[in-house]
């Protein structure tokens, strides 16, 4: 432990522990044979995920859990459940309804993870924040594109085999966390400062105080536009993959194989971005990579049927590349706007609301993808433009709000 800086332990145990994440989404055509499923159910598999994240991150948030105890032993807990709940989808699901029920539990599970990685970072590197972020995210996009990499190095093996492949992983996470521990760079858990310590520091409103930070509010505008599109855009990738000219014209690498190229390249954005961003700001880096993957899901949806199939594979993989470069800049803005204390109170909310609208997202592309095939697409851009004019109208009006406050000379 002792060669690798606490940001890559952090970042591989990332990487380790949100393998979980997507892991049906990898057995999706097993579990369409198996279970007679259609592309909706495969969305609401998807979605049960991200239910579950929700309800975590709101009780983590809500509940003062969050700030109030130690963020790796959280993380560890989390993990230990996660591959549990996990394996029991491999192994125990009979069909929709129980592997529902077990996806709904990894994705409550997957709250103590996603969160407390961030707020991990940030009680190690608060100096360097969105690189440090950079390289979480882009842990947690190849956490999210090895399921799919496993099922294609695995192709000949049983789709419950895969599965567990990610339970394991989940399960060195755990340690890599639960080992290192948390930083030295924010307050000390409230139940180590205080026997009896005060339950009206962890109410709602006090959760809800960052909202009233313009800078955090911003940040959360570009987060949810961005948060619509993401998920829903991960979710679709096989489904694109197979529904266009590209698994024709690159049978050798399959669907999986293909969707795990596509996902996995928003790696290199955000370390991309998180370099760039040590040299002009977070802000200008989130903009610009939330620009271009709606300009690419603009692109795609108007010639996605007349382009070859080479030139859908690079329109894709840039897609693919800046659809997530900016989820890191985004939290490291809003981790600098509000106070150290609230630092995983409100990133867990702000997730919670984040990924509330993914399901909106998903469910929706999933339903009109049945109808509409990759015409469906259209559907995810309000995202990017609706998360740039807010970023940019409430940064503007708390600029002129503060030149309004500031007297005459």
């Amino acid at each position: 432990m002792k060669y690798f800086s606490p940001a890559t332990i952090i970042a591989t145990a990332q990487l380790l522990g949100t393998s979980l994440w997507f892991s049906a989404n990898s057995a999706a055509d097993d579990l369409a044979r198996n279970w007679q499923l259609m592309a909706t159910d495969i969305g609401w598999l998807t979605n049960a995920v991200q239910g579950g994240f929700i309800l975590g991150t709101l009780v983590l948030a809500l509940g003062g859990i969050a700030d109030r105890y130690r963020a790796s032993r959280i993380f560890a807990v989390s993990a230990l459940a996660g591959a549990l709940f996990n394996g029991c989808f491999a192994w125990l699901s009979e069909g929709l309804s129980s592997a529902l029920l077990f996806r709904f539990l990894v994705g409550i599970c997957l709250a103590g993870i996603y969160p407390m990685g961030m707020k991990l970072i940030v009680s190690w590197a608060p100096e360097r924040a969105g690189a440090a972020l950079s390289q979480l995210v882009a842990m947690l996009t190849l956490g999210t594109a090895l399921p799919h990499g496993l099922r294609e190095a695995g192709a000949g093996l049983p789709w419950q085999l895969i599965i567990s492949a990610s339970s394991l992983l989940a399960v060195i996470a755990a340690v890599l966390i639960y080992r290192l521990g948390d930083g030295p760079h924010l307050p000390a858990p409230a139940a180590k400062k205080s026997a009896t310590p005060n339950p009206r520091r962890f109410t709602q409103p006090a959760v809800l105080q960052a909202f009233r930070i313009p800078q955090f509010r911003a940040a959360a505008w570009g987060y949810f536009g961005h948060m619509w599109e993401l998920y829903a855009f991960w979710a679709m990738v096989p489904l694109l993959v197979s529904g266009t000219a590209l698994f024709a014209r690159f049978p050798a690498l399959g669907v999986s194989g293909l969707s795990f190229a596509i996902i996995a390249v928003g790696a290199i954005g955000c370390l991309l971005g998180g370099l760039l961003s040590r040299r002009v700001g977070s802000g200008p880096v989130a903009l610009g990579a939330l620009a271009a993957s709606g300009s690419c899901a603009l692109i795609f949806v108007l010639s996605w049927n007349d382009l070859p199939a080479i030139g859908l594979a690079i329109l894709l993989l840039v897609w693919g590349a800046t659809v997530i470069a900016d989820s890191p800049q985004f939290s490291a803005l809003s981790a600098s706007a509000c106070p150290r204390e609230l630092v995983g109170a409100a990133l867990a909310i702000q997730n919670s609301a984040g990924f509330a609208i993914t399901v909106v997202s998903i469910a929706g592309i999933s339903a009109l993808f049945e109808r509409a095939g990759p015409d469906a697409v259209w559907l995810l851009l309000p995202g990017p433009i609706l998360g740039l004019l807010g970023f940019v109208l409430t940064m503007r009006r708390a600029h002129l709000a503060s030149d309004n406050s500031v007297p005459p000379a």
